[in-house]
């Protein structure tokens, strides 16, 4: 009976010298934050997406403070988030227009085909690690969901073996971006609607033959703008849209209509789920 009072002395005696010793060591080596870097902190939406190409919201108030970034780093705040930081940093900034991913391709089950039937890993990756093609275009999504897996706000979904994203739940932290292996997804300005649904880098003729609704590589699109808003590069057409100003012709005069057009609204959550009524019926 000594022996278990004594060892529990003993244990007890060693717990408070080691409590003491942690405290004293934390007090020394603690790290003094900034109050207005915690201010900034607070501001911040709290997703920790990376999507201000920084380790989490910490880091990017930290940098704001220390003046590495500008006041309207964070997409994902917007312009009411930018005035809040501002008030904190005594400066003003307008916030860069808020951004959303696009996924480049049209190809559903309805305009393309599978070659077979994949029973791997039902991944994107794996399946081009495998090295076996599975649908006739090997530029096209792969409607296994890797992208959808990672989206933290479920802003991307699977339709009819094409993902596709509602804007309006977008938070642009570019996650289905870095993760498509065959880099479909982009980050594109909200209002520019005007967008090439396709990445088929083939000529005309091998894109007709394995895809109802790929671009040709024609350059009628290109023809058309008169600001130079989209040009043909290795036989696909793309938006640049700095330079473009939504006039339409070239979506009004694409023989395959793979442009869509700028009168076209964002896909809403209400769009998305008519969509997936409509193909699961």
């Amino acid at each position: 009976m000594e022996i278990i009072i004594a060892t529990t002395v003993v244990i007890t005696l060693i717990g408070i010298v080691v409590g003491i010793g942690l405290v004293l060591t934390s007090k020394k080596f603690a790290v003094e934050q900034d109050e207005k870097e915690i201010a900034v902190r607070e501001c911040l939406p709290g997703n920790n997406c990376g999507a201000c190409g920084l380790a989490g919201c910490d880091a990017c108030a930290a940098a704001i403070v220390k003046g590495e970034v500008p006041i309207n780093v964070c997409p994902v705040g917007g312009q009411p988030v930018t005035d809040k930081i501002g008030l904190i940093m005594g400066t003003t900034a307008v916030a860069e227009e808020r951004k959303v991913a696009f996924v480049r391709c049209k190809g559903s089950c309805e305009v393309t085909k599978n070659q077979g039937n994949y029973i791997g890993v039902k991944d994107c990756r794996s399946a081009v690690l495998s090295g076996v093609s599975i649908s006739d275009c090997d530029y096209g999504c792969l409607g296994f969901g890797t992208c959808q897996s990672v989206c933290p706000v479920k802003a991307i979904r699977v339709i009819d073996n094409v993902a596709v994203v509602n804007p309006s739940k977008c938070i642009s932290c570019g996650m289905c971006v870095r993760s498509c292996p065959r880099n479909l997804i982009e980050l594109v300005p909200i209002s520019k609607t005007t967008r090439v649904q396709c990445s088929n880098r083939d000529t005309g003729l091998n894109v007709k033959r394995i895809c109802k609704a790929g671009c040709i590589g024609c350059g009628i699109c290109s023809k058309q703008c008169e600001f130079e808003a989209i040009t043909l590069d290795n036989n696909l057409a793309h938006v640049n849209y700095k330079n473009c100003t939504l006039c339409g012709k070239c979506a009004e005069k694409c023989p395959v209509k793979v442009i869509i057009p700028p009168e076209k609204t964002p896909v809403s959550e209400a769009d998305l789920e008519k969509e997936v009524e409509t193909v699961e019926a």
